[in-house]
């Protein structure tokens, strides 16, 4: 059974041992596209169902011992999307929310790490770009700059075959930046890109943009959800990592700036699963959701109760609630935007995949929660 029956924390956490490592932030690379670096699902999908949209997201997938995990969790969203019969029912693609490749993001780490895990699944692939994607191996003796290969799979001025992918036939996909907004017809999918240090950092030049993606998305909030990924998480309550403040203060900023709350904030970094509740003052509340636990062998424990190292006692953690979590197993998640002639809403199942060595064992749902968009 998943420990979250048996911890009762219900706050987020801060690490007191933790060190805000600044010094390895990585200047950003140009856009391969142009300003507001939007890229519309319709064009690399045409025909899309107009009223529902379904896909698959998770983080942290990578790995360099125990591929076993990240390979499990792959078989997983296929074997969703090959039982599904009603086409409409199919995710459409799968997110992935940084950290493909550890410790660093060279060219050889993509086809044991990435491209051969995921050669079969049947949906176009996005991502944003994790902390170890992004980070430069200084003995490399090919000198890399940041985000190089991350670049040549994901931010490609056209599609192509990828040199690096072997014999997976993978291409490149066309993202025009390393932060920039997936255009959907039931959601704006925002996509943040918080660099190298543990617990992010982002330059004003791309809060700016935010804020303005923000303004852009809540004026269509009627008839798209707006979606926040990004790779820090904000809120958490692991002892690996605890909360980034500095994603909260940014988040929260740019939410006052652009005086706009999207409906859901996804992210990583952190390897478990955690769903918090965020409740404003005006009653709005908001899912801070983890999803990191897709394939790196080591998972992120769920921190003590009044344990000293882990505080939960600061105001900016205050109204934040964990609302389930499991730290003892692999998954993902699939989300689901529906909307009826009555209803619009977005709903999420996180599934966790079977214990290793498993036979003819199903990935189980542990966690549903569903998001009134009206």
């Amino acid at each position: 059974m998943p420990s979250f029956s048996t911890n009762p924390r219900k706050r987020p956490v801060f690490k007191i041992a933790a060190i805000d490592d600044q010094e390895k932030f990585r200047p950003l690379p140009p856009p391969v596209g142009s300003y507001p670096y939007h890229l519309v699902l319709e064009e690399l999908k045409p025909n899309l169902p107009e009223n529902k949209m379904v896909f698959h997201i998770c983080g942290d997938t990578g790995g360099i011992t125990l591929p076993t995990f990240q390979h499990q969790v792959v078989s997983e969203m296929m074997k969703q999307y090959d039982e599904t019969i009603v086409e409409q029912d199919k995710p459409q693609f799968f997110f992935h929310l940084g950290d493909l490749v550890y410790n660093f993001g060279q060219e050889h780490k993509y086809y044991p790490q990435f491209f051969e895990p995921f050669k079969n699944y049947p949906a176009p692939i996005f991502a944003i770009s994790g902390n170890h994607d992004a980070d430069v191996d200084a003995n490399d003796p090919l000198k890399p700059k940041s985000l190089d290969a991350f670049l040549k799979v994901f931010c490609d001025t056209q599609s192509r075959p990828i040199p690096f992918a072997g014999d997976t036939n993978f291409k490149s996909n066309i993202q025009p930046n390393i932060y920039w907004t997936l255009e959907t017809p039931l959601a704006n999918i925002i996509c943040l890109y918080s660099n190298v240090p543990r617990f992010g950092t982002i330059t004003p030049e791309q809060k700016d943009w935010f804020v303005e993606e923000l303004k852009k998305a809540g004026n269509q909030k009627n008839e798209k959800a707006i979606v926040i990924c990004l790779h820090h998480s904000a809120y958490s309550a692991d002892t690996n990592h605890g909360s980034s403040l500095r994603m909260q203060l940014f988040l929260n900023e740019c939410f006052e700036d652009a005086n706009v709350i999207p409906n859901i904030v996804l992210s990583g970094h952190v390897h478990n699963y955690q769903r918090f509740s965020k409740h404003y003052p005006d009653g709005k509340v908001l899912p801070f959701v983890v999803a990191g636990a897709g394939g790196y062998a080591q998972l992120h424990a769920i921190a003590p109760l009044n344990d000293a190292e882990f505080p939960d006692t600061s105001n900016y953690l205050d109204n934040v609630f964990l609302e389930k979590y499991c730290d003892n197993k692999h998954g993902f998640l699939k989300i689901a935007i529906e909307k009826t002639a009555d209803q619009f809403n977005l709903s999420g199942n996180y599934y966790t995949i079977p214990t290793e060595g498993t036979l003819n064992e199903q990935a189980s749902l542990l966690d549903s929660f569903t998001i009134n968009l009206k």
